[in-house]
């Protein structure tokens, strides 16, 4: 049972809708956004990144829980969102040093969560890499760098959202078979660990424990049964007494809405969403090619449509965190 002090409480209702179901919108990438705006044949700025994320903002936070933004190109877009909805703000520098082995993590350095607190965070998000076969003195590394991120947002009073993406050190890419084979070890054991007491970790933000890609059914290639395929999702749901949804790792709306209709007949008892390119990314091309009035249209139409379908799965297959949750002083 997840132990939250009033002021969590409170901070966690506002990212989440009356029942308990979190629904939120994802839009603190930077890296992939300047490639995005860049694979459509133009040169990104800071203000068309800022100016897109604060379009998305307006048009479709009225329609979701919470919204995720960065400090770095944000903080506008976080004061364009709909009353009715949270915000959460990143803490993790954008990618990772890869001349450096282990995909350490790091902070913003002009950045605190007492000052993210200030500009209105409803909760901090951070970003790890994490694979639990990784060399033990690198993952002691995360596992002391967790904890002392804990203790700030405990400090503050303020829920911290941990995402955990695994990867395989030996394993070139996440999309591989190879990787698919692994995926689920990788998944439930990482939630085990970041479920421990000493992290301080209110909601965990995660992959699904397999590549939809490989099961029966969904994918030309099968790798997992639908039986087997529904044991990872049991297992990852047991793997951890805290609230957690689920990311959407760039696969399209369709894929993610069977996804989640699959966990949850699975029995998964996961607690919402943090949807980000799966809604808006084909907006990025129309903002480019066209301007403003094009993207806004685009998510007027089909934005709203993306995250309206989304909402309506959520609502058939999330479980209310609240039921996982306890107040006390």
């Amino acid at each position: 049972m997840l132990k939250l002090s009033k002021a969590k409480k409170e901070a966690m209702d506002r990212l989440s809708t009356p029942e308990g179901l979190i629904g939120a919108l994802a839009i603190d990438q930077r890296g992939a956004l300047k490639k995005m705006i860049h694979a459509e044949g133009q040169e990104p700025t800071d203000d068309m990144i800022t100016h897109f994320k604060t379009l998305v903002s307006e048009q479709l936070t009225p329609f979701a829980s919470s919204i995720l933004l960065d400090p770095e190109y944000g903080l506008e877009a976080s004061k364009a969102r709909d009353s009715k909805a949270g915000l959460l703000l990143a803490y993790e520098k954008t990618g990772y040093d890869a001349t450096v082995p282990g995909r350490l993590p790091d902070l913003l350095n002009n950045w605190s969560v007492k000052q993210l607190k200030e500009q209105g965070a409803d909760a901090i998000k951070f970003l790890l890499y994490y694979d639990v076969d990784e060399d033990a003195s690198i993952n002691h590394q995360k596992h002391v760098f967790i904890e002392r991120l804990g203790s700030e947002c405990l400090g503050e009073d303020v829920p911290f959202y941990l995402e955990l993406l695994s990867y395989d050190r030996n394993i070139e890419s996440n999309a591989s078979k190879e990787f698919a084979a692994v995926k689920p070890h990788k998944v439930i054991e990482m939630m085990k660990e970041f479920s421990k007491p000493q992290y301080n970790v209110d909601v965990l933000k995660v992959e699904v424990p397999v590549d939809m890609n490989y099961v029966e059914g969904y994918g030309e290639e099968v790798l997992y049964s639908k039986e087997e395929a529904a044991a990872f999702f049991k297992a990852q749901s047991e793997a951890t007494h805290l609230p957690f949804i689920f990311l959407s790792a760039g696969v399209s709306a369709a894929l993610f809405q069977e996804t989640l209709q699959f966990a949850k007949d699975s029995g998964s008892t996961f607690n919402g969403v943090l949807c980000g390119r799966a809604t808006w990314k084909n907006g990025v091309h129309h903002y480019v090619a066209n301007g403003e009035d094009s993207a806004v249209e685009w998510l007027q139409s089909e934005g709203r449509e993306n995250i309206e379908a989304l909402n309506k799965v959520v609502a058939q297959t999330a479980s209310s965190w609240h039921e996982k949750a306890e107040v006390v002083n």
